[in-house]
Formats: C-alpha cells, sequence, structure tokens
C-alpha cells in the first residue's frame, strides 16, 4: 500500500478511504509517506483532537470531540504539502454538516485527507473517496514478528528465555499467524514463549488454538476445535498416505521447489465411516485451524444476500488462512445447481462463486469437503483442479474394524487385548465406525445397569441386536460403490 499511497498523495487525490484490521500499521504507513515527501502530517481522533505529528509534535492544534472544527482547518488552511490522517471519521459522516466538509475537500488539489477504517462511509462518499486496502502482514512481515517479540520477552524477562525452534518450526509458525494484525500475532508469540520461557516447535498447537479463539469466526462459518489424532482413525491408510505426503506443501520450502499448495480434497462415501472426521485430523497433523461452513445458514430470503454470505466467508477464510475449511455435506447447498429449479438460478449463481474460488483463490486454504449422496453433486464439482484427489470412504474391512473397537475401547480405558475382538469383527461384518463406536458405549451402558465389567459377551449381544446402515439402506449403499468403483480413489 506504501507506493500506491505515495502515487495518489503525489497526484493531488484529496481524499482517500483506507480499509483495514490494523489501525496502527496503516497509520505508520502513512507517517513514512509524510516522511519520505517531506510533508506536514496532522492526525485526528476523537478522543485527542486534531495534533501536528511531523516535521514535530506540536500542541493540540484542534481539541477533542466532534470532527467538523477539524475538517474545517483542513479547508481554511489547505496546506498544500499536508497529509490529514482521520480515524473512525466513518461514524460521524451521517451528519449532513461532515458530509458536505468531506465533499468539499474532495473537489480540493490539495491537501490529502486520509480516512482510516472507512468501510462505513455513506455511499455518495464512497464514490468521492479513493479506496486503498492494507494487506494483512505476510510472511516475512510475520517473521520479523516473531523475531521481535522473542527478543523483547527475552530482554524483559527476569527468567532465562530460551528458543528451540527449528527452521520448519518457523515456517510453520509463521504460516499458523497469517491472518493477525501485527499486534496479535505479536501478543500470541509472547503467550507462547511466557507459557514455559521458551519458544519451540511445541508450542505451534498452542499459537493455532490461541488464533482460533483470537478469530471466532461468525456467520456461517464456525470455528471448530481439534482434539484428535491420526491414531485416532482407524483404517484409511491410503488417504493418510496421501495426507503425510502433502504435509509440507504449504510451507516457503515447497513454494522454492515450484509446488503450489494443495487445494483440497472431496470425500464420497457411506454415513459414519469418518469422513467428518479427516477434517479434523487434516487440522490437528498439520497444525492449521479448522473452518467449518454449514450450508444449511448460507441461503436467504432478500436477493444478494445468499450471494453475499458466501462471498464473505470466502473472504474470511482466506483471510484467517493458512486454514482446512471443511464444508459438510455439500451435496445439500448445491443441490439444484446442475438442474432446473424453482430458486431463480440461485443455486447456480452461488455454485459459480464457489468454483471459481475454488479454481482462482491464492490464499493456503486446504478444503475438505464431504458428500454422501453422489447423485445430488454437480459433475463440474469433480474434475481435476477443483480438488487434488477425490476419495471413496467405504465400509471398513476387517482390519479397519479390529483398529476402530481397539480405539473406542482405549477411549473408554479397556485393554483391547482383554476382549475376544476376533469373534466380533467378525461379528460386525457391514459396520460404519460410528456404529462399531455406539455399539460399545450401548454395551457399556448394558453392563453398567447390570453392575458388572464389560465383557465379550456385552458386545456380542449388541453386535447381533444392530442393524446396520448398510442392511437398512442397502440398495443406495450397493448403488453409490458401483458408481465409486473406477471413478474414485480408494481411501482404504
Amino acid at each position: 500500500m506504501l507506493d500506491q499511497l505515495k502515487l495518489f498523495v503525489r497526484s493531488g487525490y484529496s481524499l482517500l478511504a483506507v480499509t483495514t484490521r490494523d489501525e496502527q500499521r496503516a497509520v505508520d504507513v502513512v507517517r513514512r509517506v509524510a516522511e519520505g515527501l517531506s510533508l506536514l502530517l496532522f492526525e485526528w481522533s476523537i478522543t485527542s483532537g486534531l495534533v501536528q505529528m511531523r516535521p514535530s509534535q506540536v500542541a493540540t492544534t484542534v481539541g477533542p470531540g466532534n470532527p467538523t472544527l477539524a475538517l474545517a482547518h483542513v479547508l481554511e488552511n489547505r496546506y498544500p504539502n499536508a497529509i490529514y490522517v482521520f480515524k473512525d471519521l466513518a461514524a460521524h459522516s451521517r451528519d449532513p454538516f461532515v458530509q458536505r466538509q468531506l465533499r468539499d475537500i474532495s473537489e480540493l488539489h490539495n491537501p490529502t485527507v486520509v480516512l482510516i477504517n472507512a468501510d462505513q462511509l455513506p455511499e455518495p462518499l464512497r464514490r468521492l473517496a479513493v479506496p486503498l486496502a492494507l494487506r494483512l502482514p505476510d510472511t516475512a512481515e510475520l517473521e520479523q514478528v516473531v523475531r521481535d517479540t522473542f527478543r523483547e520477552v527475552r530482554n524483559q524477562s527476569l527468567r532465562e528465555v530460551t528458543s528451540g525452534l527449528t527452521k520448519r518450526g518457523l515456517d510453520q509458525l509463521v504460516q499458523s499467524l497469517r491472518g493477525l494484525t501485527r499486534s496479535d500475532a505479536a501478543r500470541v508469540v509472547a503467550a507462547a514463549i511466557h507459557q514455559d520461557d521458551s519458544l519451540s516447535d511445541a508450542d505451534l498447537p498452542l499459537v493455532v488454538e490461541t488464533k482460533r479463539n483470537l478469530l471466532q469466526a461468525a456467520g456461517c462459518l464456525e470455528s471448530v476445535a481439534v482434539n484428535v489424532g491420526s491414531d485416532e482413525m482407524g483404517g484409511l491408510d491410503n488417504l493418510k498416505s496421501w495426507l503425510t505426503m502433502r504435509r509440507g506443501g504449504l510451507t516457503a520450502k515447497a513454494r522454492a521447489y515450484g509446488l503450489d499448495p494443495p487445494r483440497g480434497m472431496l470425500l464420497l462415501g457411506v454415513q459414519g465411516c469418518g469422513k467428518s472426521l479427516c477434517a479434523k485430523i487434516v487440522a490437528a497433523e498439520w497444525h492449521m485451524p479448522l473452518l467449518r461452513m454449514d450450508p444449511g445458514v448460507l441461503y436467504q430470503k432478500f436477493i444478494g444476500e445468499s450471494e453475499n454470505r458466501l462471498r464473505e466467508a470466502l473472504a474470511q477464510a482466506e483471510a484467517m488462512a493458512p486454514v482446512v475449511l471443511w464444508i459438510d455435506e455439500i451435496e445439500k447447498a448445491f443441490a439444484s445447481a446442475g438442474v432446473e429449479s424453482a430458486d431463480g438460478g440461485l443455486s447456480q449463481r452461488m455454485f459459480g462463486t464457489l468454483l471459481s474460488w475454488m479454481q482462482e483463490h491464492p490464499a493456503p486454504i486446504f478444503m475438505v469437503a464431504t458428500a454422501n449422496n453422489i447423485a445430488a453433486l454437480p459433475p463440474e464439482l469433480m474434475r481435476k483442479g477443483r480438488f487434488d484427489e477425490v476419495f471413496f470412504v467405504d465400509l471398513p474391512g476387517p482390519a479397519a474394524r479390529r483398529q476402530i473397537l481397539e480405539i473406542h475401547l482405549r477411549r473408554r480405558h479397556r485393554d483391547p487385548a482383554q476382549f475376544a475382538l476376533d469373534d466380533l469383527v467378525a461379528a460386525t461384518e457391514g459396520f460404519s465406525g460410528a456404529e462399531l463406536e455406539q455399539l460399545i458405549v450401548t454395551a457399556m451402558y448394558s453392563a453398567f445397569s447390570a453392575g458388572v465389567e464389560l465383557a465379550d459377551e456385552h458386545l456380542r449381544t449388541q453386535a447381533h441386536a444392530t442393524q446396520p446402515l448398510s442392511v437398512l439402506m442397502r440398495e443406495r449403499v450397493v448403488q453409490l460403490r458401483a458408481w465409486a468403483h473406477g471413478r474414485c480413489v480408494p481411501a482404504d
């Protein structure tokens, strides 16, 4: 933004509107421009009034309060070599007198008035002000923030502060800080250091969790806590190997090698077989926040509002990148995009917006989309380039069922070696992962109500009493498997 702002000031633009989440960084940029061009610099806020900042800071020119006197100062003096910075003026711009003053300023050739946080300007003023967007810090700036914060904490601490951060850990830390302002990034790093008087690779999960709390998502994006690992997912070995291969794809080393960031994967399959769990495991293993898009709240009753909500959600994901963006049951959001529908083309427009974004967005966002009903998905979503791979998640085989049973028994403080799992695996043919978990939960309730310890007989009884989804909806499962054969990569 610095070069662009300097060009506008030298060209005589009198009204500039800056949109940013980092006010102080925007003010710093304006100060550097004023210094580089040897201009007077004035700054206004409702609490401090209008203060001259350079060539040297002097007494308040206009006192705190309503901005009309400060704007009148601009119009009366018309310094040809000055920049005025107004903070939060948009909140006062509904006042007709302030609007008239800003209109008059826009017709001047000099001085330049820069409005910080001007995203709420009324439409007539937005057309008069030249918009400028201050991007969030890039990786080079964030790496410098990490180094500066560590140095500052070490110099101020009464205890010894050490660093065990590897080069790879530094790259991952910097990527995890993307989407934060400089001040927020510094606070996150400082918190990680103060926790144990050290900054190391082991602090990455804390940084990710702190960032998740700072950027609590709103609207149709939900920030999801991640507390699982790949060892808590049975089977799906092919999918796990694929994810391990692409784990470093978001690093600076991968960029230098010439690799583009991985874009994501589409998971099709039978309900209850771990598709949603995969999204959480990717976020946990890659030390990235997890955002879940709820398709059910995308559609609104007012014209244009649904498309705006989708664009806002995607923009928010970009601001928080690197992230894992999870769209659960994506077919529910765009089921009518591939056929004629009675929604006036809304589904097609929203689907087109999503496809364009998936193809063009530059942010390090790994998308995990899950679907149960392949017939409802538009064919454009399936082609290469939208996702890196399309996996089919089938019902777990014998080895996977054994792993899943062991995972859920250990999670409930039971030793799997104490149970006849070979017999239970044979008795649970056609069970999904979710059904295997519920089998153990129900068996434990049965044992608990009888006042005894969980035993094989409780598990066998529940296995024989359960009718799995593969039996209740046999035709649909068979049809889904037949469609996926030769079209999708098996996840296991």
